[in-house]
């Protein structure tokens, strides 16, 4: 399906694009893939929007985006672990701005101790997932209007961890486990796409989730030192498992490729719900510990009912 793969980079994805007229909004996106996914395609002529909770870095890194590439680079201040942030947030970009064609849901927040968002959320669920849906939900208006427009979730291989447990989804009746956590919200993620395609795709609407690989950004902040052993135990344990060495880390580059091909690729016209990897669809698998996305995280079912969930738990209902 695609001439890219694990190594491609997002310029390189992006290389025939032309992005001119483009409005792009990329949450967390002042570091890491965030900020390297609004470069590529600021260089490629979109208008840029980044989102973020600090002004400061927000501001710093739009200025030497646009200095950079030339690009108009605007920003949106956003708490995701706020909800009454991500209200003020989605009502100044309703206002501020005309459309956006690109929706990528990019920020979060990895393996970190318990914790709880300002809404009593548990923080990795809270922040990865219920922000994000209520922030997607709310620009919805913005996103109707734009050209060919797509909303693109990050996940994670990670999905593999846990499905979402929605009998207890904020561990108030388990203990808690920050694998468990980021696994569920990253299961949440991709059927959060699954639950925007069956909505919004007859409005010629498309949603994707995504894995954008094994890479070192601050996303691993909350991570010790045994985290991160037990981690390169895991990776290495399932590759002997399957006969193969693990796979090595990407750049930063290669992390955004994913992202940029599936907001732009031709080949994914027409078609959403669907959850890619190294610059392609990937196949539904429950073995594969190297790749493959989980039957649980593509259900239809699973997904209206994480919708119904979601919508209770931000006290809003949302109709398509």
């Amino acid at each position: 399906m695609s001439e890219f793969g694990f190594s491609s980079t997002a310029d390189e994805v992006l290389a025939d694009k032309d992005l001119k007229g483009r409005t792009v909004l990329v949450t967390g996106g002042y570091s890491g893939l965030g900020q390297e996914t609004a470069r590529a395609m600021a260089a490629k002529g979109a208008h840029v929007i980044l989102s973020g909770r600090d002004a400061t870095k927000l501001s710093a890194t739009a200025d030497a985006i646009a200095e950079g590439t030339g690009a108009k680079v605007d920003t949106l201040v956003c708490d995701l672990a706020s909800l009454d942030s991500v209200r003020k947030a989605a009502a100044e970009a309703n206002d501020r701005f005309e459309r956006i064609d690109l929706l990528i849901n990019n920020a979060g927040v990895m393996a970190c101790d318990e914790a709880k968002t300002a809404d009593g959320f548990e923080m990795q669920f809270g922040t990865n997932h219920i922000g994000h849906f209520l922030l997607t939900n709310l620009l919805m208006p913005l996103v109707e209007k734009g050209d060919r427009p797509r909303i693109v979730n990050l996940s994670s291989r990670g999905h593999h961890i846990a499905p979402v447990d929605f009998d207890d989804p904020n561990f108030e009746n388990r203990p808690y486990e920050k694998w468990q956590s980021y696994g569920q919200s990253k299961t949440a993620n991709v059927l959060f796409a699954v639950g925007l395609e069956e909505r919004l795709a007859d409005k010629g609407i498309h949603a994707y989730a995504l894995h954008p690989g094994g890479i070192h950004t601050n996303l691993g902040r909350h991570m010790t030192e045994e985290d991160m052993q037990n981690l390169m135990a895991r990776i290495q344990k399932a590759a002997e498992e399957r006969g193969e060495k693990p796979d090595p880390f990407k750049t930063i580059p290669q992390g955004a490729a994913t992202t940029c091909w599936v907001a732009t690729a031709e080949e994914l016209e027409g078609a959403g719900g669907l959850y890619c990897e190294d610059c392609h669809v990937a196949d539904e698998d429950n073995e594969d510990t190297g790749g493959g996305v989980r039957s649980y995280a593509i259900d239809k079912d699973k997904a209206e009912r994480l919708w119904t969930m979601s919508e209770e738990m931000v006290g809003q209902n949302f109709a398509y």
